[in-house]
């Protein structure tokens, strides 16, 4: 599993972006680069967050996904006529909306995982999750729920007048501000949470005995035991010797009975 996790996050780094941007955006990076960084996590998604007007009808020009057109987008504050502008380009239903920081993380193990989601929510992304396949990929999941969707246009006909647009954007413009603010939040957090655990894994690495040391002990125990088993062998042998008194062994068969009681069962207190 472990080789697995290895193997699996070089091959995800060494993928070009897929995205339609084809790279990590700026308010991500930093996060982004903090988890690659460590061994148990490799980053698979991102978003840092990102105002948008789609328009419901696929056959016109621009960046598609999943059936709509994005006429306008960014990943930072925006200008209300930068909306007005594009919206003139609507000719399907046309919607604004605001989408929060996302992040989608791939953990070695269960414990990473649940480091990052506890995290992700005490720095407010609260509809954070884990989901562990059958295959038992563990995948940790940073979202938010402050996002934002108000439609604007019907078949290419503007609904609202340019006074609702600006205060629409000013809206988008406050939750980005906040989104921006979380993320900080969550690396500075993420970071101090990194590095203790880090420090706390290599003081029990320290204080737990090598893989050496461990065989050595068990090495000496077992000695020991071979020894106290022989030297049982060998007093049971004499015992029995003595009760049956096998007189070829002459004088130091006598002297090896009494060495026998002389000696002293382990364990046995002495009569009063």
């Amino acid at each position: 599993m472990e080789k697995a996790f290895g193997r699996r996050k070089k091959q995800c780094l060494d993928r070009l972006d897929a995205s339609k941007k084809g790279s990590v955006d700026a308010g991500a990076v930093r996060v982004v680069s903090l988890l690659n960084g460590f061994e148990n996590y490799c980053t698979t998604s991102s978003c840092s967050g990102r105002i948008v007007l789609v328009d419901g009808v696929p056959e016109s020009r621009g960046v598609q996904k999943q059936n709509c057109v994005w006429l306008f987008v960014s990943h930072q504050k925006c200008q209300a006529q930068d909306l007005v502008s594009a919206l003139a380009g609507s000719t399907g239903d046309a919607a604004l909306k605001f989408e929060p920081f996302v992040l989608h993380v791939q953990c070695r193990r269960l414990q990473d995982a649940q480091l990052v989601h506890s995290v992700a929510v005490n720095s407010g992304f609260r509809n954070s999750g884990l989901t562990v396949s059958k295959a038992g990929k563990i995948v940790a999941a940073v979202r938010s729920t402050h996002g934002l969707e108000v439609p604007l246009s019907q078949r290419g006909k503007l609904l609202v007048g340019q006074d609702y647009i600006h205060v629409l954007v000013r809206v988008a413009n406050q939750k980005m501000e906040e989104n921006l603010k979380r993320i900080h939040r969550f690396y500075t957090n993420l970071q101090s949470a990194l590095t203790a655990g880090q420090l706390q894994e290599l003081q029990i690495r320290e204080s737990s005995p090598t893989p050496e040391a461990e065989t050595d002990e068990d090495a000496a125990k077992d000695g020991d035991g071979r020894k106290v088993y022989r030297r049982r062998r060998k007093r049971e042998r004499r015992q029995t010797d003595c009760r049956h008194g096998n007189t070829d062994s002459g004088q130091p068969e006598l002297e090896d009975c009494l060495d026998l009681f002389a000696g002293g069962a382990v364990g046995v207190e002495p009569a009063n």
